[in-house]
């Protein structure tokens, strides 16, 4: 099943996804929803962020082989987490600001986690019991700042850094699932999940060891090999098997 978050003639609204026709539903995403019998065309609608307001987004660097080796630097022994400010999130087809005081912003394609409940000191076999499901993420990432800062608070932190969407997509096996992002129609990202250094389960278990996640929480999972430089003008397309696509343009 895919959910969406929309707003049609001014009301916001969740709905699930089949095709093209969206059908709101009543009752919370968290806690269970119902269909209405109400259908909407997709393209009437203004797709919105599938989580509104996360306590937090947490991400993971260096999570796929070949990117770390592209970054330079050596294989994690252990999940590497950063934080990103909830403000940095944009909807599908909204503009990413590349900003004036920056000399290189790259996109990177990833896997987004939505968790469905509270998770705290969870195992790595109860930790899909606690996902709501999963969505697509854009850690679009100010490469000058994360280097000389030395952290990535403010490399990843702008505004518009961190489009999310445009469904969610639940029943996946996470470990399994094509990755692809395409900048101006070409691939320069191609990859699969199974890549993961620290897969699904391993990064949800983790982090429960660190911080307590609460539903609607975000988990970007980490980029695979193929990071690079964004300019004005540009359309980046991340594409996920099962999900969708996730369609933004940098002004």
């Amino acid at each position: 099943m895919k959910m969406i978050r929309f707003e049609h003639n001014g009301k916001e609204s969740y709905g699930t996804l089949h095709d093209k026709i969206i059908t709101p539903v009543t009752g919370d995403i968290f806690t269970g929803a119902s269909e209405t019998d109400e259908k909407i065309a997709l393209e009437e609608v203004k797709v919105l962020i599938p989580i509104p307001s996360p306590s937090k987004i947490i991400g993971l660097g260096l999570n796929y082989v070949k990117h770390a080796e592209e970054a330079g630097f050596d294989i994690p022994d252990e999940p590497l987490l950063f934080l990103m400010p909830p403000s940095s999130m944009i909807a599908h087809l909204e503009n990413v600001a590349y900003p004036d005081n920056t000399e290189r912003v790259d996109y990177e394609g990833e896997l987004g986690i939505v968790i469905g409940k509270a998770a705290k000191n969870i195992s790595e076999e109860e930790a899909l019991d606690h996902v709501l499901g999963y969505t697509i993420i854009n850690d679009v990432s100010a490469r000058d700042y994360q280097n000389k800062d030395g952290q990535w608070t403010r490399g990843k932190g702008f505004d518009t850094f961190c489009p999310v969407g445009p469904v969610i997509a639940t029943g996946l096996d996470p470990d399994n699932l094509d990755i692809e992002t395409r900048l101006n129609g070409k691939t320069v990202q191609d990859s699969n999940t199974n890549d993961l250094i620290f897969n699904i389960r391993h990064q949800i278990s983790f982090i429960s060891k660190v911080m307590t996640l609460l539903p609607g929480d975000l988990i970007s999972t980490g980029t695979p090999f193929g990071v690079g430089p964004l300019k004005k003008g540009d359309v980046v397309e991340v594409e996920i098997e099962n999900i969708g696509v996730l369609k933004n343009f940098v002004v």
